[in-house]
């Protein structure tokens, strides 16, 4: 059985439809697995060893150089095209997936009207599957693809995935913590004295604090942090396959409401999700002995909590 995974973005979304390849491979051990993802996160589906090819499309890119990026869609259309597949499922429930889905040929398979997060991308299915929405995300596209290739779901969720092999020249041999005080929005934040606070609390446990940015002013805000923190170190920029490596080789993971946040989680490193700005039941960590989520809507978790959890995940 041949079988096309479409979804595309983001970061987190794109972690949460992990475990589905290990959930197939479980029920299909014979199953051929190939996956259309956003090429700013084709390391991801990589990482399991069960995705056979990993297709890339630049839907984001391709909306800003559209004079441009007629060759590179119809290079990615083609290579949708090369294999005919059993089943194409969408587990992502939105138009521009669906549209995505569309140049396959295979059964197309998605979330129903009512349970898609765009409801019409559901008229480009053959067929159509309700799976409630009040769940975690992991849940819902466990459940759209058991019931799409008729299995029963018997087995907890599992990410299925390991940190690649890279060397990490900066970083010299210790223990130590990552922080990802970095997020998409001012309002996800956590306040610098907390982190500065947490950073020292982890230096006298002999932990050092390992600080990665992805932007100038991220940059910025990790060098403030680093400077703060006793022995603390601001990691330069990486790409995601050095950030998993990073993450991997940590006691644990602290980090706001972000999608390396859920790589790590992933990744079955100890865990605290900090959350101030968004509800974390729906899409937060995806709970576990070894990830917790803290905060909410305008509940911003103290210093003290954030150590408890730690504690918590760390003995897990």
């Amino acid at each position: 059985m041949r079988i096309l995974l479409v979804k595309t973005s983001s970061l987190g979304d794109v972690l949460h439809n992990l475990p589905v390849v290990t959930d197939i491979l479980h029920h299909f051990p014979e199953a051929e697995i190939d996956w259309v993802v956003e090429e700013n996160f084709a390391e991801l589906p990589k990482l399991h060893p069960g995705v056979q090819r990993v297709l890339t499309v630049a839907i984001r890119r391709w909306r800003r150089e559209r004079k441009t990026a007629r060759e590179e869609i119809r290079r990615s259309v083609a290579a949708i095209r090369e294999h005919d597949y059993d089943f194409v499922i969408d587990t992502q429930g939105l138009l521009k997936s669906a549209l995505v889905m569309r140049n396959a040929f295979g059964v197309r398979c998605g979330y129903s009207f009512l349970s898609a997060r765009e409801p019409l991308a559901s008229l480009f299915y053959h067929k159509c599957f309700s799976v409630p929405k009040k769940q975690h995300a992991v849940e819902r596209n466990r459940q759209l693809v058991a019931q799409a290739l008729g299995y029963t779901l018997d087995t907890p969720a599992d990410y299925g995935i390991q940190p690649p092999d890279i060397a990490l020249k900066w970083l010299k041999a210790s223990t130590y913590a990552v922080l990802l005080h970095a997020t998409s929005r001012a309002d996800k934040l956590w306040e610098e004295a907390n982190w500065v606070e947490l950073g020292k609390q982890l230096q006298r446990q002999g932990v050092r604090s390992v600080l990665p940015w992805g932007s100038p002013s991220e940059l910025a805000r990790a060098q403030r942090l680093a400077a703060a923190i006793p022995a603390a170190i601001c990691a330069p920029r990486l790409d995601l396959a050095e950030a998993a490596t990073l993450l991997g080789g940590a006691q644990a993971v602290v980090g706001v409401d972000t999608g390396l946040a859920h790589l790590a989680a992933a990744l079955a490193v100890p865990t605290v999700g900090i959350y101030t700005a968004t509800d974390p039941v729906l899409t937060g960590l995806y709970a576990g002995a070894r990830a917790v989520n803290l905060g909410g809507k305008a509940q911003s978790p103290s210093v003290e909590a954030v150590m408890a959890a730690l504690g918590q995940v760390r003995r897990a």
